[in-house]
């Protein structure tokens, strides 16, 4: 009598299908990459001018990176207000920042790493124009 052939799935197959999903995720990684936005680019934000006198910087507009320690205040129509926490090697700094409500599709999570656009405004109040994950 005959034998039979194997109705299992073939071994050949199975080693395919792994190595197409491996090459699909690997790939996948290479392409989005690890970071969630564009990078910032601008004139970097020296902490130690915002506490001598922040009100010398209206107007002009800056870089700043840090993690967010806590969300302030929130509003829909005036937006929010963050407190960054800004490690630059002499301890960390704290830095209040107003985000408009135009920027409010950016969800903002606490301990999470940010970089910001900010624009002075009288006052020495620094105003969001731009934010990407880190």
């Amino acid at each position: 009598m005959a034998r039979r052939a194997s109705s299992g799935p073939k071994p050949g197959l199975l080693i395919g299908v792994a190595a197409a999903l491996a090459v699909a995720f690997f790939g996948g990684k290479l392409v989005l990459g690890g970071k969630s936005g564009k990078p910032i680019s601008g004139t970097s934000l020296e902490m130690r001018a915002v506490t001598e006198n922040a009100n010398s910087l209206r107007g002009n507009q800056y870089v700043v990176e840090g993690k967010i320690d806590e969300k302030l205040r929130w509003t829909p129509d005036m937006g929010q207000v963050i407190s960054l926490k800004v490690d630059e090697g002499s301890g960390p700094d704290f830095l209040a920042i107003e985000i408009p409500p135009n920027l409010s599709a950016v969800n903002i999570e606490r301990e999470q790493t940010y970089a910001f656009k900010v624009r002075f405004r009288q006052g020495g109040i620094a105003v969001a124009e731009e934010i990407t994950r880190l």
